[in-house]
């Protein structure tokens, strides 16, 4: 038979085993490193199967929105497009100079902040309040029919959804034959200048107001039902467990909704402005965004088009970085973490 060691003492077996758990949590210690201490290879090493899943839409964001971000160097060239980039005659901030100096930009910038600012105003709570409203009815088979009932506008083309207000606010449509058979004036206001910034907003609301309610029923279904209960053990109703409950919960969802609209108040809708602009006038009518198509498009000004998208395009950015920066002050994230959060 194979002799086997004799038995250590106590002693010697209890230093053995300290000796020995000392070693293994002092390696584990040394392999478990801190998420700060990890370089950008390790990451990437970590986290290379969802990286693989992004992928696909980096690559679209890639292609179709930063590649194109080079074509903005026509704003500072005499672009001609049969001489192509590198041909074009440079002429620095002239094309800035030339946009600046025109009295139609600034008047379409002054109607692009009006139209902008009223749907920032009166249609940013619609979907908030919609998405409450269909938060609070008890039976699921009814909710979802309402959701699906008021997402379905989103669907519809502007060409559509403009048809369909003429034949009811035009100066033929519905309301001035009403007007007019009550004895009253007949009102068209698809070609009211003064009323136009409204209607945009009314056609926006009809259109987007259910599609925007799906961020923030995501949302609301992130509160924890617990903090209700507890608010109506307290003694809350409903009007108190909605102020100190639900809006505090949506709260950092609201304000990365809101930060991205800013970065987008200088794009009002192209499409829908365009098929209404001719019925109320460039004074009215005229936004940034179809200033570029008339000037780049059917001027054949492609400098100047050029340097107001990128006026545009900056001017967003800052927007966007600076409303980022006012919701670090106030202590949530934004869009995106701050580098000393």
């Amino acid at each position: 038979m194979a002799e086997t060691a004799p038995p250590l003492p106590r002693e010697k077996r209890s230093k053995r085993h300290q000796r020995t758990g000392t070693s293994a949590s002092s390696s584990s210690t040394r392999t478990v490193l801190p998420q700060n201490s990890l370089t950008v290879w390790q990451r990437i090493k970590r986290d290379r199967v969802m990286l693989l899943l992004t992928l696909p839409g980096l690559l679209y964001f890639i292609v179709f929105h930063y590649v194109p971000l080079l074509g903005y160097v026509v704003a500072f060239q005499d672009y001609q497009p049969y001489l192509g980039y590198m041909h074009s005659a440079w002429v620095g901030f002239a094309n800035f100079t030339a946009a600046f100096g025109e009295p139609a930009f600034w008047s379409a910038t002054f109607n692009t902040l009006e139209i902008a600012l009223i749907q920032l105003v009166f249609f940013f709570p619609i979907p908030v309040a919609l998405a409450l409203l269909l938060n609070s009815i008890v039976s699921e088979r009814i909710r979802r029919f309402v959701q699906s009932v008021v997402y379905l506008p989103h669907f519809i083309g502007w060409v559509i959804i403009v048809s369909i207000f003429q034949q009811i606010l035009g100066g033929a449509g519905l309301l001035p034959d009403v007007l007019g058979g009550m004895g009253l004036p007949r009102y068209d206001m698809m070609s009211d200048p003064d009323a136009f910034p409204w209607l945009l907003t009314l056609q926006v609301a009809w259109k987007d107001a259910g599609w925007g309610t799906i961020i923030i029923l995501a949302a609301l279904l992130g509160i924890d039902k617990g903090q209700y209960e507890a608010a109506a053990i307290d003694g809350a109703g409903p009007r108190r467990r909605l102020w100190h409950v639900t809006l505090p919960g949506i709260a950092p969802v609201l304000i990365l909704l809101l930060i991205l609209n800013l970065g987008q108040i200088l794009s009002v809708g192209f499409e829908q402005i365009l098929l209404q602009r001719d019925a109320v006038g460039p004074d009215a009518g005229e936004v940034l965004d179809t200033y570029v198509y008339y000037h780049g498009i059917k001027d054949n000004d492609w400098g100047v088009a050029a340097a107001v998208g990128l006026v545009k395009a900056v001017i967003g950015t800052a927007l966007v970085l600076g409303a980022n920066k006012f919701a670090h002050r106030l202590g949530h994230e934004g869009v995106y973490r701050g580098a000393d959060r």
